[in-house]
């Protein structure tokens, strides 16, 4: 593949590691907020490649990672009720909530069906008159436009079955709740392309000049991630606080009109708990009043926040940035992909199994 070779190149990829090395003079710490991200930088050793002054940290990027305990209860509530079909996508089904998971319940007797597509769930919807389908609603920006979509259509056809139970996050704000912790020390982001893709980063532009910090959108190949280290260093170095978008063969600006067009439609911001973090305000996406017909929360009752248990699991600690998954006592050992103690060991897309899966189990004491 001419393209993704392109961006794989080793030779290129030491050429940027050096001019890293050459610009750095003092140590700084930057953050990736994207799962994807976090797995380029583990899977091909992008951090072993940089010079002992740059320190990579991990970020809440992973938006399976950060849905809330009682979401996830209330899913598992819903699916077994009679005649519903509860549908999500595949990662959802092993995400722990506060006793047990969707596959739990499918074992017990639920309907629970994991999908590639909030359209999978349409169809579902259409094929069972009869019955309740509803969509765990998940993510980033990224996936918001095919879930808004999904409402859209729904509203379009007259699917009185369907409904959505919304868990939807959003960066920016994320990045703001970081930077205010007292116990903070990124310097840098590198921006989520794929986020990127969508919302375009003039969002970004005020976090950079009221923090000081450099914002690089950055794609998710080695190179795309060498270059974002290289321009937040270098600007960092400089004194600078800008936001630079070298991802432009895919990022614009103002991003996908429709796409945004779509979201503004369907869903409105509202407050959101992250799992692991807390409540940060303005964070997440709801149904907007006109689409509060397909609100699975109004069907089916709200959700109902309770406290997020608590455990050996670091997982909130990794998703902040203040700790690496093999700061954790349990990594690899009483903690694994098989029987994981938290989201960030679950999720395809989280810090920890990335580590597990890339850099191996920790090494035994002799």
């Amino acid at each position: 593949m001419k393209f993704r070779d392109e961006y794989r190149d080793s030779r290129a990829a030491q050429v940027l590691a050096r001019a890293i090395a050459r610009t750095v003079t003092r140590p700084w710490t930057l953050m990736e907020v994207c799962g994807g991200q976090t797995h380029a930088i583990v899977r091909f050793g992008i951090d072993r490649l940089l010079p002992p002054e740059i320190t990579l940290v991990h970020g809440p990027g992973c938006p399976v990672c950060v849905t809330p305990v009682e979401y996830v209860d209330r899913a598992i509530t819903i699916a077994e009720y009679p005649d519903v079909i509860l549908c999500s996508y595949g990662d959802m089904l092993r995400v722990p909530g506060s006793h047990g998971d969707l596959l739990a319940a499918k074992s017990r007797g639920a309907d629970v069906r994991a999908v590639y597509s909030p359209l999978d769930a349409l169809s579902l919807a259409r094929a069972n008159p009869q019955r309740e389908v509803v969509f765990f609603a998940v993510g980033f920006e990224t996936t918001a436009p095919a879930n808004a979509m999904a409402a859209y259509q729904a509203r379009q056809d007259g699917l009185a079955n369907f409904s959505m139970l919304v868990s939807h996050v959003l960066v920016p704000p994320a990045m703001r709740s970081i930077l205010d912790a007292p116990d903070s020390r990124i310097q840098a982001f590198l921006a989520a392309g794929h986020v990127c893709t969508v919302m375009g980063y003039e969002e970004y532009l005020p976090i950079a000049a009221h923090y000081r910090v450099p914002i690089v959108v950055t794609g998710f190949e080695p190179l795309d991630i060498l270059e974002g280290v290289y321009r937040c260093v270098r600007q960092l170095e400089n004194g600078q606080a800008e936001v630079e978008n070298p991802y432009s063969r895919v990022v614009r600006r103002s991003g996908n009109p429709t796409a945004l067009r779509i979201m503004k439609e369907v869903f409105r911001v509202i407050p959101r708990r992250w799992r692991g973090i807390g409540d940060i305000a303005d964070s997440g996406l709801g149904l907007a009043p006109a689409y509060a017909a397909f609100d699975a929360e109004r069907r089916f009752g709200a959700v109902t926040v309770d406290t997020e248990p608590t455990g050996e699991c670091i997982s909130g600690l990794v998703l902040k940035g203040l700790c690496k998954p093999t700061d954790c006592p349990a990594f690899g050992t009483r903690c694994t992909p098989d029987r994981p103690l938290g989201v960030t060991m679950v999720s395809s897309e989280g810090a920890c199994a990335a580590y597990y899966r890339y850099r191996g189990k920790p090494a035994r004491p002799s």
